[in-house]
C-alpha cells in the first residue's frame, strides 16, 4: 500500500474510522518498515553511482542551459552516460547575458530583451529575471552556474520532502560535502568576465535593502486584500504586485501585462457577495437542522 510508515498508519486510521479493516497474508506492518529501508538503501546506492560519475568529470544528472547531452555508443560499445558538449547557439546567449550584466544591465531588462527577440529560455519558454540572477549562495541561475567556467560542483543541494505539502524542498549542504571537478572542456565564460559579474553581485548585496533579506516577505503581513490568493486564469501563474496601482501575472510580467488593483478587488468582492447572498437565501429555505449548521460568509 505504501513504503512510508506514516502513510500506512494514516491509511489504517482512515479505513478503521470508516468501519473497514485491512487483512494481510503475513508480516503485517513489517512490510512498511522493509519498504522504507529498501528505498533508503536504493537512494544510497544511486548517490554512490552518481558520485563516481561526477568524480570522472561527467554529469551527475540533468543538464544545464548551454550544453547538449551526447548520446550514442562509446568506445567500448556501451551507451554513453554523463557526456556533454557545448551548444554554440546557447553558449552565445550565455556570454551575452554575462556581458550585459557586467555592463550594468539588470536581469529583468536582459530577460525582456531576450523575450522581445524571441529567444527561448532553458525551459523552452520565456525568460524570467530569476532564471538569470538565481541565488548566489545556492549556485542557481545563469549568472551563478560554475560549469560555465569549467568547474563542476555536485552535491551542493539536497532535497527533502515536506510532510505537510508533499513537495520537495531544497537544502544547502555544507561546503565540505561538495564534490568539485575541473572540466576545462566545458568552459564558456572567461575568468575575467566571471569576476566582473561576481564583483557587481557583491556590490549589490552589500547595499541590499533589508526588505530583500530572505524570509522578510514571508514574515510580513500582506498589505493588500487577496495578496497571495489570486492565480492567472491563462497560465496558472501567481498574481504579483507591480506597484501601488497595478497587479498582474508573474509569468507575464516581463511582457508588460498588468491590470489595476481596484477593479480587480471589486470584481472579487462582487463574486463573494453574490455567493454569500445565494448561500443565505438557500439556507433560509433549507431545513432548520441544516440552517443551524450553515453560516453565510
Amino acid at each position: 500500500m505504501s513504503r512510508d510508515q506514516e502513510d500506512i498508519a494514516h491509511i489504517f486510521k482512515r479505513i478503521s474510522f470508516a468501519g473497514g479493516r485491512i487483512a494481510t497474508l503475513s508480516e503485517g506492518g513489517l512490510k512498511g518498515t522493509m519498504g522504507a529501508l529498501y528505498l533508503k538503501d536504493l537512494a544510497d546506492k544511486t548517490r554512490r553511482g552518481l558520485r563516481g560519475r561526477v568524480e570522472a568529470g561527467k554529469s551527475g544528472g540533468g543538464n544545464s542551459y548551454g550544453y547538449d547531452v551526447v548520446r550514442g555508443p562509446g568506445p567500448d560499445g556501451q551507451p554513453l552516460t554523463g557526456e556533454r558538449r557545448i551548444n554554440a547557439h546557447e553558449s552565445a546567449i550565455i556570454r551575452r547575458i554575462f556581458e550585459e550584466y557586467a555592463a550594468g544591465v539588470s536581469p529583468r531588462a536582459i530577460a525582456k530583451r531576450l523575450n522581445a527577440e524571441g529567444v527561448l529560455g532553458p525551459s523552452g519558454k520565456a525568460w524570467g529575471p530569476s532564471t538569470i540572477h538565481g541565488n548566489r549562495e545556492r549556485g542557481t541561475g545563469i549568472l551563478n552556474n560554475e560549469l560555465y567556467i569549467g568547474r563542476l560542483v555536485w552535491n551542493r543541494l539536497r532535497y527533502v520532502r515536506d510532510p505537510e505539502t508533499g513537495r520537495r524542498v531544497s537544502r544547502l549542504n555544507p561546503e565540505s560535502g561538495w564534490i568539485v571537478q575541473n572540466v576545462a572542456g566545458l568552459r564558456i565564460i572567461d575568468q575575467s568576465l566571471w569576476e566582473r559579474v561576481k564583483a557587481r553581485q557583491g556590490a549589490l548585496s552589500a547595499g541590499r535593502n533589508p526588505r530583500e533579506a530572505p524570509g522578510y516577505w514571508g514574515r510580513r503581513r500582506p498589505r493588500y486584500l487577496f495578496t497571495g490568493l489570486m492565480r492567472c486564469a491563462v497560465c496558472g501563474g501567481g498574481i504579483v504586485h507591480f506597484n501601488k496601482a497595478y497587479i498582474g501575472c508573474a509569468n507575464a510580467r516581463n511582457k508588460g501585462t498588468a491590470i489595476t488593483r481596484e477593479p480587480c478587488g471589486a470584481t472579487i468582492w462582487k463574486g463573494l457577495c453574490s455567493t454569500a447572498c445565494n448561500t443565505a437565501s438557500w439556507s433560509r429555505r433549507a431545513p432548520k437542522s441544516f440552517a443551524r449548521n450553515t453560516r453565510a460568509p
